[in-house]
């Protein structure tokens, strides 16, 4: 099993919508197939592990680490496929939590005779795709707030110069995991302030760019913002309902996308956002800031992990320009506590990684 996981951790930002998924077919003490699942459109993990194996699959037991599908999809149910393999035994690290199958897999192949066991490293596996899991138990994407901020908690000077609080090293890693998520997103003031382009710029990077998401409740984006190339994959721009007509014509017009939620003057439902950017087909979304959404996410309880580079830098202030805005904790027993916490270091900086909200079972 903890082959399989690595298998699948391999296509880690390639398999959206589709969750990563890797199998090892073991017949005696013997591996003799072994895959994992690519990209979305192209065959699942056990049926790359099944054509290598052959007829060597006949009698063996097979590794997953999720519930094989039921279902048809974009390719046939792999259950299937295992039956007519002879496949004698599954072990599974967890069910699947798509409705569409959700037990279905384990219950077809136990009552055409084939052994089923799960869970097997449960854990490990619900972390490997926690975006697929929120996705579809929250019915919202896995959301990833990260920011960077020196010694005394500040993003910037007064002067609103923020390059660069981190390394080179700490930013490599910070697009590493722009890479491994769906969409990159930002409030409209970190645009009007640093311009970014909010794509993967890590060297030999091929694949497909992330969506790029602005939430900019008045539409006060400039067209000109380069993250609007059209060059850099989709951009989404996310507006209140209120927003002038004028600006969203403005912005269709000039071919870009414009999502209507629920909000107020220059503030949308960042709940209902997300729930929208869920029907897109967007299950995981890296918050880069600025403060006043990382407070609306934190504040709502929407973010699911915690990323925070600080780098050995005091550079003081008299203005407020610290990561995040009022949270309404008045005694710090009440403080928001991270769980299943990591801490790295990436040359001088320090790394602080953490979980302010776990999945539920299922």
């Amino acid at each position: 099993m903890h082959l399989a996981l690595e298998l699948a951790e391999r296509a880690r930002g390639q398999t959206s919508p589709n969750p990563m998924v890797g199998a090892v077919i073991v017949q005696g003490d013997e591996i003799v197939g072994q895959g994992y699942h690519q990209r979305a459109g192209e065959p699942h993990a056990e049926i790359v592990a099944l054509r290598e194996a052959g007829e060597r699959a006949r009698g063996a037991t097979l590794y997953m680490n999720l519930e094989p599908c039921c279902h048809q999809g974009r390719t046939p149910p792999c259950t299937e496929t295992i039956l007519r393999a002879g496949i004698a035994r599954v072990v599974a690290a967890m069910m699947d939590p798509n409705p569409l199958v959700n037990g279905g897999g384990f219950r077809r192949l136990r009552v055409a005779g084939v052994e089923v066991d799960f869970p097997v490293l449960e854990g490990e596996a619900r972390r490997l795709n926690e975006a697929f899991l929120t996705y579809h138990l929250l019915k919202r994407p896995f959301t990833i707030a990260k920011w960077a901020m020196t010694l005394d908690g500040r993003t910037s000077t007064d002067a609103g110069d923020s390059r660069w609080i981190s390394n080179d090293a700490s930013r490599e890693y910070a697009h590493e995991i722009r890479a491994s998520v769906d969409a990159i997103a930002v409030g409209v003031g970190t645009i009007l302030a640093d311009n970014p382009k909010l794509n993967v710029r890590l060297k030999e990077y091929e694949r497909k760019q992330p969506a790029r998401i602005v939430f900019d409740g008045r539409l006060r984006i400039p067209l000109g913002a380069r993250c609007l190339d059209p060059s850099g994959g989709q951009a989404i721009v996310v507006a209140s309902t209120t927003a002038p007509k004028e600006r969203v014509d403005r912005l269709k017009k000039a071919g870009h996308k414009v999502l209507l939620v629920p909000g107020k003057k220059r503030f949308v439902d960042i709940g209902a956002a997300l729930e929208i950017l869920a029907g897109q087909g967007i299950l995981s979304v890296l918050v880069e800031g600025g403060r006043e959404l990382h407070t609306s996410l934190l504040r709502e309880g929407l973010a699911d992990k915690i990323v925070v580079f600080v780098g050995p830098r005091i550079i003081g202030g008299v203005t407020s320009n610290g990561p995040v805005t009022d949270l309404g904790i008045a005694r710090l027993r009440a403080a928001m506590t991270l769980k299943n916490v990591r801490i790295r270091t990436f040359g001088t900086d320090a790394c602080i990684e953490g979980y302010a909200n776990l999945l539920p079972k299922e």
